[in-house]
């Protein structure tokens, strides 16, 4: 490469050949004429802008585009090292059909011996209610397992998990007393836990309220969305169709009686009015003892009480305002609106209740006497204690 003397600025692209140079004019410049196609010259250069080093600076930026647009292959015999992308694709997987993104994703095989993971999520364990003493009798327990149950599948997810029910107030075992029942309630203040209420009207009517937190007298409303107003029912089996087959149950129904009573008030001891063979032909098989002819225990199983369906009820929050709970000394009320209606409330006695449809939770009334109620029975459970 040779370079105009008379002027250091200007440079001469052109290659060096055997020939001699051509100087290259301020204004031109001079192309190889062995090339087929001539490339771009660089942009021209002021003399007053930086000298020869601008002019390096755009000639080694020129010849390194030139490189990339005309790679030469290297001589035989030498080996190049692979580049920065072709070590990292060395390096990963291959890329295979059915990987998300060359086509829909394939999920491996499972491997021998491996079970499938189970379909369904395992189901919850039975509730255990804690807190009836032993001389409450069944008539004074309010909360029925099975109504408990249907409680349970409303309840927030971290509380569906919890077995344990503790009962905190009852009326029949603490009086009946709504300054009590705070009382009770002060130590599960401020904690992560639910609270159950259970009410019994004067038809044995059972409702009540899934309440947030602990209930305590305060001069506004208080609780969250996940409150809900709640009635139950219990109603008797219906009796089977008339193509079912009735003689097993014919048969139970006969000896649910006392066999002694019945033969005590249809044949008295001793009586040798009739046979002890048409005795033994009218009472069940395996009553009377053959070898003594006197009467024996059945060796029938004892029959079970009919199963009971129930009807449940529940009445979420609506959404429409925030009237959740709200309790003074004189009264406790859940839900509100609509006129100044209440969705349940009880006085401080807990004597009289009132229930009427709200805004909060869109529910009827809960009772079956009407909006106003007699009460007979009021009981409160904490979920979630541990």
């Amino acid at each position: 490469m040779s370079v105009n003397r008379q002027d250091s600025n200007l440079i001469d692209f052109s290659p060096p050949s055997s020939g001699t140079s051509t100087p290259i004019s301020r204004h031109s410049y001079a192309y190889p004429q062995s090339q087929s196609q001539p490339r771009s010259p660089p942009p021209q250069t002021s003399p007053n802008s930086g000298g020869s080093y601008i002019g390096s600076a755009v000639l080694g930026l020129w010849r390194r585009f030139s490189s990339l647009e005309a790679p030469t292959s290297p001589p035989s015999g030498t080996t190049t090292p692979p580049s920065h992308t072709a070590l990292y694709n060395a390096n990963s997987e291959p890329a295979l059909p059915g990987d998300g993104i060359n086509g829909p994703f394939i999920p491996p095989s499972r491997p021998p011996g491996r079970s499938a993971s189970p379909r369904g999520l395992p189901s919850l364990e039975p509730l255990t209610l804690r807190g009836y003493r032993g001389d409450t009798g069944a008539d004074e327990r309010l909360l029925a397992r099975g109504v408990a149950e249907e409680i349970r599948t409303f309840l927030p997810e971290r509380l569906k998990i919890a077995e344990d029910w503790r009962l905190v107030y009852s009326l029949y075992q603490d009086g009946s007393s709504l300054g009590t029942l705070y009382k009770l309630c002060d130590e599960y203040r401020g904690r992560r836990v639910g609270f159950v209420l259970v009410v019994r009207d004067g038809k044995d009517g059972t409702f009540g309220a899934y309440l947030t937190e602990a209930p305590h007298p305060a001069a506004s409303y208080y609780g969250t969305g996940e409150c809900f107003l709640w009635r139950a029912s219990l109603h008797a089996p219906l009796p089977p169709p008339p193509s079912a087959d009735t003689t097993n149950i014919n048969f139970r129904t006969t000896t649910i009686a006392s066999p002694t009573a019945s033969t005590a008030s249809t044949f008295p001891p001793h009586d040798d009015r009739q046979p002890a063979t048409q005795q033994q032909q009218t009472l069940a098989p395996g009553i009377t003892d053959p070898s003594t002819n006197k009467l024996k225990p059945s060796s029938l199983p004892p029959p079970q009480p009919p199963a009971q369906s129930i009807r449940f009820q529940n009445f979420a929050y609506t959404g429409a305002n925030d009237y959740c709970i709200f309790c003074e000394s004189k009264f406790l009320s859940v839900g509100g609106g609509g006129g100044g209606t209440y969705g349940l409330w009880l006085n401080d006695g807990l004597s009289r209740g009132h229930s009427a449809p709200c805004d909060t939770f869109g529910n009827q009334p809960l009772s079956d006497e009407g909006e106003k109620f007699d009460v007979l029975g009021v009981e409160l459970w904490v979920v979630g204690s541990g």
